[in-house]
């Protein structure tokens, strides 16, 4: 019988300039903490980090395996879930977010040692993947280094037109009348993720959602979280791309990239380069899935259990 996960918190600092916050700011970000290994000081830990407006409980059906044989986390990125939202929007970007993972993996391996480090990213997860394990500067911070990276449908560089689609629904349409009508709109905005039962998919969307009075119900995160891509402009994505690129061509962690065959964010010709610079990531591409693998389904899970914990 698996074991419900661990909600956590860890307090994360916000740098005082204009970009995130006054000096001295602080905020909190939720994680769960799955762990069915029998030691709960087990030296191999998993994260896990969601996309764009998801949240931890996203891998429920890849975590409960893998907590198997690690000790396995699912932050709420800041703005998700059930994490603090910022006073500034701004914040809401890759930098802070990977600022925040540190401060959550310096508290994991406070209490228990951090012996051996993967990561999981799915979307912006993967991006903040990118960022912890290609900076160099970032690498005397880390309690162990990346070992191996598993990056769902993301890349350095991300498709304009899959920018467009996911602006033109972030931060929009938050409040629906029931649980049964924000599931279905849900579905329909997310018909990238694949074929569902509907178990699966009710089970995907329940918590991304929140009560509200009459039974009506709410989006967990921030509409806010829309406004750094709102004010992206083109000679700002493409200094973006440079920079991930830069990040991604210095990492020394074993990657392994997922694509949906059908994917819009991250191209058939980006993921090849990625196979073939770097960190020479292996690719895997599922049939009939776009943007992006939930990782629910049997291959999907199994390929990231055998790179992760395989031989």
């Amino acid at each position: 019988m698996y074991q419900d996960p661990r909600l956590q918190y860890v307090t994360c600092a916000v740098a005082g300039n204009t970009d995130t916050g006054r000096q001295g700011a602080t905020h909190r970000m939720a994680y769960w903490e799955w762990n069915d290994t029998g030691d709960l000081n087990h030296p191999h830990v998993i994260v896990c980090a969601h996309g764009l407006t998801r949240q931890g409980r996203d891998f429920d059906v890849l975590a409960r395996q893998l907590s198997l044989q690690a000790r396995v986390i699912c932050p709420d990125v800041v703005g998700r879930g059930y994490s603090d939202w910022l006073e500034d929007p701004a914040g809401y970007q890759v930098p802070l977010y990977v600022a925040d993972m540190l401060a959550m993996l310096q508290q994991v391996h406070c209490a228990a040692p951090i012996g051996k480090l993967d990561w999981v990213g799915t979307s912006m997860g993967g991006l903040i993947g990118i960022g912890l394990a290609g900076e160099p500067s970032i690498r005397p911070l880390m309690p162990a280094p990346i070992r191996r990276l598993v990056l769902n449908d993301v890349g350095p560089t991300i498709e304009a037109s899959a920018l467009a689609r996911i602006g033109s629904y972030v931060g929009q349409h938050m409040l629906y009348g029931s649980e049964q009508e924000a599931v279905a709109a849900m579905g329909q905005l997310s018909k990238g993720f694949g074929p569902h039962s509907d178990d699966e998919w009710l089970a995907l969307s329940r918590p991304m959602l929140r009560p509200e009075a009459g039974g009506s119900v709410r989006l967990h995160y921030d509409p806010a979280i829309a406004q750094p891509m709102q004010a992206t402009t083109p000679e700002m994505a493409a200094a973006g791309e440079q920079l991930l690129w830069r990040l991604y061509d210095q990492i020394d962690a074993v990657t392994l990239v997922l694509r949906g065959a059908d994917s819009d964010l991250l191209s058939a010709k980006t993921a090849q380069s990625m196979a073939e610079r770097g960190p020479k990531a292996r690719v895997v591409e599922f049939a009939g899935v776009g943007h992006a693998p939930t990782l629910v389904s049997f291959d999907q899970s199994a390929a990231v259990l055998a790179f992760l914990c395989g031989a």
